[in-house]
Parts: C-alpha cells; structure tokens; sequence
C-alpha cells in the first residue's frame, strides 16, 4: 500500500468515475447472473469477461499472486475466495469484490448478492451490512475526521449485534489500488484520522458478521473465513470526497 494520501484533479476524477463505473458494472452483471449449481469460477469468468471487453484489465487478477479476476467469497467465507469448482447452492449468500482498471485508475467494488431464497437471518445480514456502508458514506464530507466515517459503520452494526472484522479495512484508491490512509470498520482508540479533503478517494468497505468479530485465515493463505462458523457480508463502494459532498464512483449507472 502506498503510504501517500494522493489528492486527485478534476481529470483524475473523471478517469476513475470511468474505472469504477466498469467495475460497478461488472459486480452487477455477476451478482444478477447468480443461480444455483454455478461455479464461483462461473462468476469469475463473468467479471472477466465483462472488464476485459470495456478495455480494462481487472485489478485483482495476479495482485500478490491472486488468481481470479474477482474474489468470490460463500457464505462464511468473509473476503478474498478464490474462484474455483465451488458449486452454489439456493440459500447461498455471495460476496463479489471486482476491481478494473483503465486509463492508469482503478476502480474497487464489491456486494454480497442472495442465490435464490435465503433465510431472514441471511436478509437481516445483507440489509444492515449495506446499510452501514451509505450511513459510512454519508460521512465522508470535506472537513470530517476518518474516525467519523469509521464510528458510523461500528455504530450501526455493533447496535444490532452484528461482528465486525477488525483485521481488515477499507483504503485509498487511485493510481495504486490500494493507497493511504487505511479506512477501519471501526474506531480506534486514540485515533481519529486524517481530516477529509476535496479530491481524496476513500472506498469504504464493511466487512461484518453475525457472530462475532474473529475471522481465521484458510491454508490456500488467501480465503478468510469466521471463526464461529457464522454467515459474513461485504458491501464496499470507491468514494471522492467533494465539496458538494460524498461521490460513489462505482455507481454502474
């Protein structure tokens, strides 16, 4: 990660609105393609597909040595699934993380999608994960320090009683996937960030579960999955922070 929090121009912006929007459509057309006896190779190849056809190149693909264009996480999987023969089943839930990148930007995005019917447990989960990243998003404001964008999330999560991972964290974007400053789910003691300026890009990114916050690493040293067995959702949107206000630059639309 780089550890210089890059201001972007107005023409930087534009390249990433162009990168993220790639990437905000990619993770669209894989999560409506979902059903069940797919492959999370099946899933893979549709984001490939689909950012390679734009001009771009997915970002994931190789990054450390990652072997997917997309991590493809089931279920209690939290982050960082290597697509593979997995076969999905109805009940299933789905986080896909798609990064593109074009024009020397990237653009980072991710939801976790239902494969058929799932349990109101499952529901509540993705409802409150996707919730907390607008309530995080809604913070991100010229003048806010990091750790208010950091407690929204924590709040709304931690009153419903929902885990948060703490190993791992939203971060900057732009010519680096991943730049300065790290972004946390939650508030660290101490610590409240940097102050938010016009032109920075955050992506915002809750990573949360239905028990607990502990997560174990898998021995492929890539999938991360709950410790207590648990369900774990993934909502993440790339962000400018403006003087008018917060931008989602992996809007597909």
């Amino acid at each position: 990660m780089s550890n210089t929090i890059t201001i972007k121009s107005k023409t930087d912006l534009e390249k990433m609105r162009i990168a993220g929007r790639i990437a905000g459509r990619a993770l669209q057309l894989a999560g409506q393609s979902l059903k069940p006896g797919m492959t999370t190779k099946d899933v893979d190849q549709i984001v490939y597909d689909y950012i390679t056809s734009q001009g771009a190149v997915p970002s994931f693909l190789g990054y450390g040595g990652f072997p997917g264009s997309a991590c493809v996480s089931v279920n209690e999987e939290v982050i960082h699934g290597i697509p593979g023969s997995r076969k999905l089943k109805n009940g299933d839930i789905v986080s896909i993380d798609v990064g593109a990148c074009i024009n020397g930007f990237h653009g980072d995005t991710c939801a976790t999608f239902p494969v058929g019917r799932i349990s109101q447990e499952a529901q509540d989960l993705l409802d409150v994960t996707k919730a907390s990243l607008y309530e995080g998003i809604a913070k991100a404001v010229v003048g806010a320090r990091l750790y208010e964008v950091s407690n929204a999330v924590e709040q709304y999560c931690a009153s419903r009683g929902y885990g948060i991972v703490r190993e791992y964290c939203g971060h900057g974007i732009g010519r680096d996937l991943h730049e300065a400053p790290e972004v946390p789910n939650y508030v660290q003691a101490g610590r409240k960030g940097v102050r938010l300026q016009a032109g920075m890009c955050i992506c915002i990114e809750p990573m949360i579960n239905a028990k607990g916050d502990a997560i174990r690493v898998c021995k492929d040293g890539w999938t991360v999955r709950t410790r207590s067995g648990s369900l774990s959702a993934h909502f993440e949107h790339a962000i400018a922070i403006t003087q008018n206000g917060p931008v989602i630059l992996t809007d597909p639309a």
